[in-house]
């Protein structure tokens, strides 16, 4: 026969939360844990700035605001500028002959 269960036992505390990161990988250089993120509650301002390459972004925090979510915003903001730069160029021919003259008379139809 099995012993009975101890009945009484001790309550356990509240689990402990881990603390969110605050170190992460840069976009630019690809070094793992080179970006750090610095929170500046009373000014309202959050840097980031990478180690390696020095790649910088600054933005506004409110007091909900985590280190991770500057970093998401940090991501978002260089996808725009190359989607904005690369909608900006043109295409370049990939032919490096130049396009014969168009006749100036010619009739289309």
């Amino acid at each position: 026969m099995g012993k009975r269960k101890k009945s009484s036992r001790k309550p356990t505390g509240p689990k402990r939360r881990e603390p969110l990161e605050s170190t992460f990988t840069c976009l630019f250089c690809h070094h793992d844990k080179s970006v750090t993120v610095r929170l500046d509650r009373k000014e309202g301002i959050a840097q980031l700035v990478c180690k390696v390459c020095d790649q910088r972004y600054q933005s506004k925090v409110n007091h909900l605001t985590e280190p991770i979510d500057i970093y998401s915003e940090w991501i978002d903001a260089a996808d725009a500028a190359q989607r904005e730069d690369s909608s900006i160029r043109r295409p370049v021919a990939s032919s490096s002959r130049p396009l014969p003259p168009m006749p100036v008379g010619s009739d289309e139809d």
